[in-house]
């Protein structure tokens, strides 16, 4: 496939988002930013802005993620909206990619970590990766795996989501520009 087949998917807002975007958009490649009126974003191209009826689609019982993901998140409008938005991204893609960290208990960090669980419960291909520990990991439908220097994910699918933490470091940015250049050089 030529990359001008490829989408990604994603929200645009700040941090990882928003640097997947970046990315895509240096090598000519399509993107796709779910977002809800109001929300505060980095990327406008490819914006599709989602009207009530649409984000009702991506709704989710709070209660369940928060039992899902060992933790619990406040019910407030804006984060049950960016919740449903993730749902269209994890939809859209056939392949996800998060940038984040990767907890004992086999979730990811923060808001982040629905997108992951979600990828989880839709047996998509699913690589974070764990900015702490400076390194990928895929998902085998049990447990992270470790990817090994030289090993790392490409992305190999046409319709593919980036996302992750808003708080993005360095060695994620470069993880983020290096797993494009891998997969489109």
């Amino acid at each position: 496939m030529n990359k001008e087949d490829f989408i990604l998917f994603s929200g645009g807002a700040q941090g990882a988002e928003a640097e997947f975007g970046a990315n895509a958009e240096r090598l000519g490649i399509e993107e796709i930013n779910f977002t809800f009126e109001g929300h505060t974003i980095m990327r406008k191209r490819g914006l599709r802005v989602l009207n009530h009826e649409e984000l009702k689609n991506g709704d989710v019982s709070l209660e369940y993620i928060s039992k899902l993901m060992n933790r619990r998140y406040t019910d407030n409008v804006t984060f049950r909206k960016i919740i449903q938005t993730i749902w269209y991204q994890i939809n859209s893609g056939q392949e996800v990619f998060v940038i984040g960290e990767v907890l004992a208990d086999n979730t990811v960090k923060g808001g982040t970590g629905w997108g992951a669980e979600f990828s989880k419960i839709c047996n998509k291909p699913l690589h974070a990766f764990d900015q702490k520990r400076n390194c990928w990991f895929s998902w085998n439908k049990m447990e992270w795996i470790e990817r090994k220097k030289g090993d790392e994910p490409v992305i190999s699918r046409s319709h593919f989501t980036g996302g992750g933490t808003r708080i993005l470091e360095e060695n994620g940015k470069q993880a983020i520009k290096e797993l494009f250049d891998r997969s489109f050089k």
